[in-house]
């Protein structure tokens, strides 16, 4: 078992401003996979990418991200690793579908999608994802045309609401919208945070502005409808051997992948209401690794307090 003290001590040494979550648990599931590929959906600063090349010698890894900042990055960090890695720009909803068309599925052992915004867009207050950016941005793809100040200051209120209701699940979403519609334009993060406090539950340990600029990002960059296009294309691929593991940081994606998990661990997929079975009682494409999603170890939590909402779920592809 890896110690997280001595792992967190190695990064900062590296000067890598990022540890990623869950580390050890993403290392000890895919460790024993001998050869073949490995798929990191979302490559970031590369931390998960380069334990799982040091722990498996003899596999490749196609690495995603849609963060040319991350890319330029990791692709130095990675390149110790010679010919074994590859990196592909664009959301990885995209590119997984352009990855199945060109490489053996059958090779393809193992994939990783840490969903959400990285500590390398939190950490740059210019990319506005920042309680305390100046900007307004949140675009994880900065090529991307959509960015959080259209959605603040020119979304009517019908789609404001929207927004905050679906994505922010908040309760008092008319009121913050009616807010935000009677106060704009916005030109920061930070006006927009501020401004909103009023209306946020208070006495909570997160930030009173989480819900809804978590909101607000999901909207700017897709992410449910890009977990959702990744879970289809993974079930499309129908992997003879693979094992998936999505950590994600919020309900809603955690629901997406909960649900999704549970459809393809069934085997008759005939309507409830059937008197019979009729659909021939083998459409299981595998198992669920795990009955509850994993979370972090204490020493980890501590370390590192980003790693606190973090749950991944495990499938294990099998074809039989």
């Amino acid at each position: 078992m890896y110690n997280f003290a001595k792992f967190q001590q190695r990064f900062f040494l590296q000067d890598i401003p990022h540890i990623p979550v869950l580390y050890r648990e993403v290392v000890s599931l895919f460790e024993a996979i001998e050869e073949g590929v490995i798929i990191d959906c979302t490559l970031g600063y590369g931390g998960h990418s380069s334990k799982i090349l040091e722990a498996n010698p003899h596999i490749t890894l196609i690495a995603i991200d849609q963060d040319q900042t991350a890319i330029d990055f990791s692709t130095k960090r990675l390149e110790k690793f010679g010919e074994r890695v590859s990196i592909r720009k664009g959301r990885f909803s995209r590119v997984m579908k352009d990855i199945l068309m060109h490489v053996d599925v059958s090779k393809i052992r193992g994939v990783l999608a840490d969903i959400g915004v990285s500590s390398l867009q939190l950490d740059q207050k210019t990319r506005g994802f920042s309680y305390e950016s100046q900007n307004l941005d949140m675009r994880m793809d900065e090529d991307a045309s959509l960015h959080a100040a259209y959605v603040v200051n020119q979304y009517p209120t019908h789609e404001l609401e929207r927004v905050l209701l679906e994505y922010g699940e908040l309760r008092n979403y008319k009121k913050i919208a009616a807010h935000i519609v009677k106060n704009r334009p916005f030109t920061s993060a930070k006006q927009l945070s501020d401004s909103i406090k009023p209306f946020m539950p208070a006495g909570k340990k997160i930030h009173p502005a989480t819900l809804l600029m978590q909101a607000i990002r999901i909207e700017v960059n897709d992410e449910l409808g890009e977990l959702k296009s990744l879970l289809q294309s993974i079930e499309e691929a129908n992997f003879p051997h693979a094992k998936i593991a999505i950590i994600s940081f919020h309900s809603l994606e955690d629901r997406i992948v909960k649900q999704a998990f549970s459809a393809w661990s069934k085997s008759c997929i005939c309507p409830s209401e059937a008197m019979r079975c009729t659909c021939g009682n083998h459409h299981a494409k595998g198992k669920i690794g795990t009955k509850k999603p994993i979370m972090g170890q204490d020493d980890e939590l501590k370390a590192n307090p980003r790693s606190r909402s973090a749950k991944m779920r495990i499938f294990e592809m099998d074809r039989g």
